[in-house]
């Protein structure tokens, strides 16, 4: 493991036992812990995490890819406490500098005219919000998303989200049409030049240079669910630039350009949901839709906005914005003085730290360094990703592209908490392992975190050899 000079404190709280039994009692079941032990964490640093005995784990998740800078980041940690001792709240009822200069220091990082930006809590209330101005401005009301999309957990923004976990038996999606997703190497269509990623697929391409035929199929059927599935005009189409959820799935390149041109033919609104790909997370751009090469009319933002403080925003043109101004909408906790400072404070620290560009090199030094235990390991059917936003999707064999049975990947994913690494899970199936680090990990932390995932795949073989 590299090393670390911080030391955490001496953990103080309830012993474990007393932890799991409030877990059990108190607090809602459908909040899941991970590993069949859960960990009980005390102090984070930088992309380090601390339990209560001590131990040290590389964060290969981040809070679900929230902790963007750092965990207790200094520049962050100062910041917030300075505000702290100032102003926590009074409501964006009255003016106070921090609203003023937090606004124009991130829509100062957008593209004309996205310009105005609306500051909400979390990323499904900015959905939720991204939805409803879209029907309020284009006074239309269908929606399209895609599959294996997650756009939030509430009533609203259920409808967008595509993943069975997250749906409930209740009534919800009304005007919420989900199509094809277009996955290069779980869908139908994909080949070996199809995505935006230093890695491709193991799929044979028989396209010709600056032809894509993958992406072609899929928007034949964008247009299919168009022409059949919704009226003729629509209020919008929201997806991820990578989808985070269902395992850093990439389209085609140039499909969500098409998609949104078919979308703006329909009188429909275009929404980038950046909850996860923002930030400089994908290393190339700022922010995940630039990409792709398109300006969408409307973005979401949260996680990493904050790097852990409940924050998020939805950032748009001032037209659009002004339809929600033809009556009272009002958000008491969004913009307050608090979360505009941290979220000021993780601006500047992925500036003065150069986490964008730390992100490409780093991010794509894991990619190919995944990319050998692909080849190595029949089990590890793909590596996909840009920056460190990045999928490892386990299969039985790579012709069949069968997912892995979840108590093998489960087994994998225990041994590499066990050594010292914590990932994230995804996908439909849960057979995508999630990497989406703090944007400050190093290539001697990348090389630990390979070679911790190369020990447990081949624990894994030697497993199934012994059977």
């Amino acid at each position: 493991m590299p090393p670390c000079d911080f030391v955490p404190e001496k953990y103080e709280s309830y012993p474990y036992e007393r932890v799991q039994k409030i877990r059990e009692q108190n607090i809602a079941p459908s909040l899941r812990t991970y590993y069949r032990k859960p960990l009980l964490l005390h102090q984070g640093h930088m992309q380090w995490l601390f339990d209560h005995e001590g131990r040290r784990y590389l964060d290969l998740f981040a809070g679900i890819v929230t902790v963007s800078v750092g965990h207790c980041h200094p520049k962050v940690t100062m910041a917030t406490q300075k505000q702290l001792a100032r102003l926590w709240h009074t409501t964006n009822i009255y003016m106070y500098p921090a609203i003023h200069e937090y606004a124009e220091k991130l829509t100062s990082l957008f593209p004309d005219p996205l310009k105005v930006v609306y500051l909400t809590n979390s990323g499904s209330e900015a959905n939720d919000l991204a939805m409803f101005m879209a029907r309020l401005h284009t006074r239309n009301f269908d929606i399209i998303s895609l599959r294996g999309g997650y756009h939030g957990g509430s009533p609203y923004t259920l409808g967008l989200t595509s993943l069975t976990p997250y749906k409930h038996g209740v009534a919800n999606g009304f005007g919420c049409t989900t199509t094809m997703l277009p996955d290069v190497f779980r869908g139908p269509w994909g080949g070996s030049h199809c995505r935006d990623s230093p890695v491709q697929t193991v799929r044979k391409c028989s396209c010709t240079e600056g032809a894509c035929l993958a992406k072609d199929q899929y928007i034949e059927q964008f247009k299919d669910t168009l022409n059949t599935s919704v009226p003729k005009t629509v209020a919008g189409f929201i997806a991820e630039p990578i989808q985070g959820v269902n395992g850093a799935v990439q389209y085609p390149r140039n499909f969500l350009k098409e998609a949104y041109q078919l979308i703006r033919e329909r009188g429909g609104l275009c929404i980038s949901d950046e909850v996860q790909t923002g930030f400089g997370r994908t290393g190339s751009h700022f922010w995940g839709f630039q990409t792709h090469g398109v300006i969408p009319d409307i973005v979401t933002l949260a996680k990493g906005i904050g790097n852990g403080f409940p924050m998020a925003a939805v950032v748009t043109t001032k037209e659009i914005a002004s339809s929600l101004a033809q009556n009272l909408h009002f958000n008491t906790f969004g913009g307050n003085p608090l979360a505009c400072v941290v979220g000021a404070a993780v601006l500047d620290a992925i500036e003065e730290d150069s986490l964008q560009k730390n992100s490409e090199i780093v991010g794509t030094y894991m990619l190919l360094e995944l990319a050998k235990l692909r080849d190595e390991f029949e089990i590890v059917g793909d590596v996909r990703g840009k920056g460190l936003m990045i999928g490892v999707e386990m299969v039985t064999d790579k012709d069949s592209r069968c997912p892995l049975p979840a108590e093998e990947i489960n087994q994998i994913w225990e041994d590499c908490k066990d050594m010292g690494v914590l990932i994230g899970r995804g996908g439909l199936y849960s057979q995508t392992f999630r990497i989406k680090p703090p944007m400050c990990i190093t290539k001697r932390d990348v090389n630990f975190a390979v070679e911790v995932f190369r020990t447990a795949l081949q624990k894994h073989m030697d497993r199934a050899a012994a059977k």
